[in-house]
């Protein structure tokens, strides 16, 4: 665990940052799918999501990463995947 200002950092055991996103759908249908602006690369869009708390789920995490990154709510559904990104940063996000 690394800690910096206002944010805590966790890793898995593999040395992988925590994360955690959430493909947030209008309706049952799936037929559109939330996106934000990325705080890092302004031009982009992407899903909400971010780096796990300690003792957080990874449900809990993409719930509270959506609510924090689009104020929105909703139903959580399933697991998609796990994603692991190794090339600059060490992350695996569940989504």
């Amino acid at each position: 665990m690394k800690c910096k200002p206002n944010q805590t950092r966790t890793y898995d055991p593999e040395g992988f940052k925590k994360r955690a996103a959430c493909l947030c759908f209008r309706s049952e249908q799936e037929d559109e799918v939330l996106l934000v602006s990325s705080s890092r690369y302004p031009d982009r869009w992407i899903v909400p999501g971010g780096g796990m708390e300690p003792e957080e789920e990874p449900d809990g995490a993409a719930v509270r990463e959506v609510y924090e990154e689009a104020g929105v709510r909703g139903k959580l559904g399933r697991l998609l995947g796990i994603f692991e990104q190794n090339q600059d940063r060490k992350h695996r996000t569940y989504v």
